[in-house]
């Protein structure tokens, strides 16, 4: 039956909440695809969005902090991107508490999450590593269902000065096609008075070549 009837999610603080944001994160070091981009260490680098951020700021955050948690997102995104930067892998685990329809993803929140994978793509391209979205085109192709990873594969289509175009997808472990989008992403005139470093460390720091992150999420595990 689908969907099957499920019970409100536990606080994130909670024993069972832990217990289960554990096993989460469990299952995501034990996927096939983590597995085989761990072995490409020469092409990718392994990086966990909001690893080191302050936590009176991720508690303001949509997706690390007001969407955080068992049955949301219950660990941190796990991000391979490519060393120059061209494209990234990003593995997230969509609870059943993120839905429109019952058993089925919010369109809006995959769009959310696909303007940040796109705009991280983007920003480490960009000249001051920083940008905001100037459009974002999305095209839903199948409905992405509650309680299962996704894999959002994101690609520089162009950049120019201050000015990125990334392409992005969502599939599921199978490899069905269930979102498409394109966003455009430019670097603002008053980049430099933005905290660049913060936001880069938000978005999952680049580690130096021949060092790549563990991809243990310890504010889970620990």
């Amino acid at each position: 039956m689908f969907p099957r009837p499920a019970p409100p999610s536990p606080s994130q603080y909670s024993e069972e909440g832990i217990q289960k944001m554990k096993e989460v994160e469990e299952n995501l070091q034990e996927l096939p695809l983590v597995a085989s981009l761990r072995q490409r260490k020469e092409e990718f680098y392994e990086a966990r969005p909001y690893e080191s951020y302050p936590e009176e700021k991720r508690i303001h955050s949509l997706t690390a902090g007001t969407l955080a948690g068992p049955g949301k997102f219950a660990v941190r995104p796990l991000i391979f991107a490519k060393w120059d930067e061209s494209e990234s892998v990003v593995i997230v685990h969509l609870g059943r508490s993120l839905c429109g329809h019952d058993g089925i993803i919010h369109g809006g929140l995959l769009a959310t999450l696909l303007d940040e994978t796109l705009a991280r793509n983007a920003f480490f391209n960009l000249p001051s590593k920083i940008g905001v979205t100037a459009s974002l085109l999305v095209n839903y192709r199948a409905p992405t269902k509650a309680d299962q990873f996704i894999v959002i594969r994101t690609k520089l289509e162009n950049l120019k000065g201050r000015k990125a175009v990334v392409s992005g997808r969502i599939e599921n472990l199978d490899g069905t096609l269930l979102v498409e989008a394109k966003g455009t992403f430019v670097e603002p005139k008053y980049a430099k008075a933005l905290n660049v470093e913060g936001i880069t460390r938000a978005m999952g720091s680049r580690p130096k070549p021949g060092h790549p992150i563990v991809g243990v999420d310890v504010a889970v595990t620990s």
